[in-house]
């Protein structure tokens, strides 16, 4: 029953509720000629006066209970939304889970982002260290807000970052130099395009000589001395007699002398103390930015198993990494050890397409305990509905969603929720860039008049 105070309103009001049962496909019909016993239907009586009924098979009757159950609350951890069955909070700890990993899917100015900072900012209070790979400087207000620490990634800045450092642990399940190798040849790979069998067999010698300059082998004990730079690799292989050995050189001889050289030539000056860290890689060409992001992941990687502590790592526009299939499968590894360590992986991408396109991608879904998929757009949303098995009302639900609306995973459980901030998180984590502005304008006037004459604080 749609109330309306004239003729012309209650047209536009019907005509609007029409659309939108029909965007979930639900045809609605108005009761002409039996208005009285449609009026009486919608009474808080109980009493079905039209009697409009059709019989359903179990199937179909099962497309109209979407939703596998409606309770997500415990006692611990940090609320994430209301669930929009009951008007419940979503309260949970990623880390009561069999792994603190969580993925987050949605299409652009779904509520993705929003979801991630406000999620960290409330972990912050139980303890996690939080820290950030972010593309698109998007976490910068709230780092500066939470007395956090926020590192440029760019060419002239003074911070650097050696992919060849060692974690130094002693490990007896697997040792230190061999990981980092492996990794190594993931990052030359994405560094220097594709290698032939023979090229990675040079690379790998090279490698392994570089370390042994500086005293370093397969002894755990000698792992902790000064690690080698890429410049020392470059060295070893221009040394190499095989014509391969030299065409590597020349390919690796833009990252240690040419334009590149500044983000791999020094020994790491970086160092994570900050309970809430952003690396920002917004000033990174496109080119670059992959490559970067892989380097600042193993960076973290290797101090993140220097100490056991209760972390989570956010990798923002993580189809970056998806684009090579070397990055990607670096972020699946991590994913999967991420438990042993006490950390919790974020994975956020809007290129959804292109992230399931890649049996890595499924990979670090499965790897995840937690999924949350928020505004989606039609192209997405059958290879969504294929890899989390989502009914016909779930797809509608997440085609017709509001900007941070969705479906909340957590195991075997999941509800639809709605994302909520208070005022004050809601400034310091909304990205709209109308409303950045008229803060920016509010400032502004703000310091205006605090400069103005007779606005000087007296002093009594």
């Amino acid at each position: 029953t749609i109330p309306a105070s004239s003729l012309e309103e209650l047209n536009t009001i019907t005509k609007q509720v029409e659309s939108t049962l029909a965007s979930l496909l639900i045809v609605a019909k108005r009761t002409t000629l039996q208005m009285e016993d449609g009026f009486r239907s919608t009474l808080p009586l109980g009493r079905d006066k039209l009697f409009i009924v059709r019989n359903m098979d179990t199937t179909s009757l099962a497309s109209t209970f979407p939703f596998t159950s409606s309770e997500l609350s415990s006692d611990n951890g940090i609320m994430y939304g209301i669930n929009e069955h009951n008007g419940s909070l979503i309260v949970f700890d990623r880390f009561s889970l069999e792994n603190a990993n969580t993925v987050i899917l949605s299409k652009s100015g779904g509520g993705k982002s929003y979801l991630t900072k406000l999620e960290a900012s409330r972990s912050l209070m139980f303890d996690t260290e939080v820290i950030v790979i972010d593309p698109e400087d998007e976490y910068r207000a709230l780092c500066q807000a939470v007395g956090g620490e926020y590192i440029p990634f760019k060419y002239n800045s003074p911070l650097k970052v050696n992919p060849l450092d060692l974690s130094g642990m002693l490990s007896e399940d697997e040792n230190e130099l061999s990981f980092k190798i492996q990794t190594l040849h993931r990052l030359m790979r994405v560094m220097l395009g594709a290698l032939s069998p023979t090229e990675d067999a040079i690379l790998d010698r090279a490698l392994v000589a570089a370390y042994q300059q500086k005293g370093i082998t397969l002894d755990p004990k000698t792992q902790r001395n000064m690690p080698p730079l890429l410049e020392d690799v470059y060295k070893v292989l221009v040394g190499m007699e095989e014509p391969d050995a030299r065409g590597l050189a020349e390919r690796l001889e833009r990252y240690v002398k040419g334009s590149l050289a500044g983000f791999f030539s020094s020994h790491t000056t970086v160092n994570i103390q900050s309970q809430f860290t952003v690396f920002s890689v917004r000033e990174v060409e496109d080119e670059l930015r992959p490559i970067a992001m892989f380097l600042i992941l193993d960076f973290i990687w290797t101090r993140v198993r220097k100490s056991l502590k209760r972390r989570i790592l956010i990798v923002d526009e993580a189809w970056y990494m998806m684009r090579y299939p070397d990055s990607a499968m670096f972020l699946w590894s991590i994913a999967k050890r991420a438990r042993k360590y006490y950390l919790g992986l974020t994975t956020i991408t809007q290129d959804i397409e292109d992230f399931l396109a890649s049996d890595l991608g499924h990979a670090i879904i499965q790897n995840s305990s937690i999924q949350i998929l928020l505004k989606q757009s039609p192209s997405s949303i059958e290879k969504l509905a294929k890899t989390f098995a989502l009914s016909e009302g779930e797809k509608h639900l997440l085609l017709a969603a509001d900007v941070g609306e969705g479906l909340f995973f957590a195991g075997p459980n999941h509800a639809a929720i709605r994302i909520v901030a208070s005022p004050e998180e809601h400034r310091l984590i909304t990205s709209k860039p109308q409303e950045l502005l008229e803060m920016q304008e509010q400032n502004a006037i703000m310091n205006n008049n605090g400069n103005q004459p007779g606005n000087s604080p007296s002093v009594s």
